[in-house]
């Protein structure tokens, strides 16, 4: 027979040992996680093909709802998608704008890993503004705008992420959605501007939030891009970014500076912003920023100096802005494995 205190110390040792044994399992688990995070590739953009992405945007002409451009346009953004992504999903809608005219809108989804339930969205707005209201010449004043910057470049960063992501799949637990909201800039032109309210503006990405391409589509957070294309561009932590998702804001910018870009991605609180990203924060649900180019000592005392303007065209795109923004975006998502 043994003895109760024989038994006991068997049992202590066998306790030990098992216990020993699952510290080194727990040790060799995350070993393996430190060791699969340090080795994860993160492609390298290209900025000869961002900007031509761009490029290739500004040549369809403005991209006004109603004009031939916003349907060649849309149709190539489609073409590209269909190249890159897994699955592409083109959410035609009707709204009416602050005039009282109808379009009939276009948001343009390609979606990575449709079959992953985490998920982050990555969106920009593709058409470009009916109205060059903040030209220095008043006669152009109700002419519609090339768009390169406000609009395009954040097209062309997605475009160029995508076509990185379609070379370098991610694992199949992570999925994107890239979102390019139609009807952001058809908001009411400056000298009427009193008389309406901000839910003018962003009229895809109203629609999108109310009515996403997949029922019950939820993200873990959204980056949306804005004017990211000019040279020395100052990226601002956006003031409603900063209220509805902070930590995503944190994230971003600790890998843009980590990347060595804290002098354009700056720590500082930039100003409130009535864009795309308002009703993916309070409509859908998504805690998402803003990546925008905030200037409050230009001409216009807010953007870029080009701004709603006929000089905002492929001239100001700097190619190694949108490189930064690209490679920002792709090391942020690549490290979400």
């Amino acid at each position: 027979m043994i003895s109760f205190i024989r038994l006991s110390l068997i049992t202590s040792v066998l306790a030990l040992l098992l216990l020993g044994c699952q510290q080194a399992e727990q040790r060799k688990q995350q070993q393996t996680e430190k060791t699969a995070i340090a080795n994860i590739v993160v492609p390298k953009p290209s900025a000869d093909s961002a900007f031509a992405y761009v490029k290739h945007q500004t040549d369809f002409g403005p991209r006004v709802p109603g004009s031939a451009a916003h349907e060649a346009c849309a149709n190539w953004l489609q073409q590209k998608l269909d190249v890159f992504t897994d699955t592409v999903y083109v959410q035609s809608f009707k709204t009416r704008v602050y005039n009282g005219t109808v379009f009939e809108g276009k948001n343009i989804i390609g979606v990575f890993n449709p079959q992953a339930t985490k998920r982050i969205v990555l969106a920009a707005h593709w058409d470009s503004r009916p109205y060059a209201d903040h030209d220095e010449d008043e006669s152009k004043h109700r002419t519609p705008i090339d768009g390169a910057n406000d609009g395009a470049s954040g097209v062309g960063v997605l475009l160029e992420v995508a076509r990185l992501m379609r070379l370098q799949p991610l694992d199949s637990n992570l999925g994107i959605d890239i979102v390019l909201f139609d009807l952001e800039d058809y908001g009411p032109h400056t000298d009427d501007r009193d008389r309406y309210g901000e839910d003018t503006w962003a009229l895809g990405s109203q629609y999108w939030s109310k009515t996403p391409h997949k029922a019950g589509y939820q993200a873990r957070f959204g980056i949306l891009l804005d004017m990211v294309g000019a040279a020395n561009p100052e990226f601002p932590r956006e003031y409603f970014s900063q209220q509805y998702a902070s930590w995503v804001l944190d994230k971003v910018w600790r890998k843009a500076f980590d990347l060595g870009y804290g002098a354009f991605f700056v720590n500082k609180p930039g100003s409130p912003i009535s864009d795309d990203h308002l009703p993916m924060n309070q409509v859908a649900g998504i805690p998402t920023i803003d990546i925008i180019h905030l200037d409050p000592n230009s001409v216009n005392g807010t953007f870029f100096d080009g701004w709603h303007t006929s000089g905002d065209n492929i001239s100001v795109i700097d190619p190694q802005t949108l490189r930064m923004v690209a490679d920002v975006l792709v090391n942020v998502v690549y490290n979400e494995q």
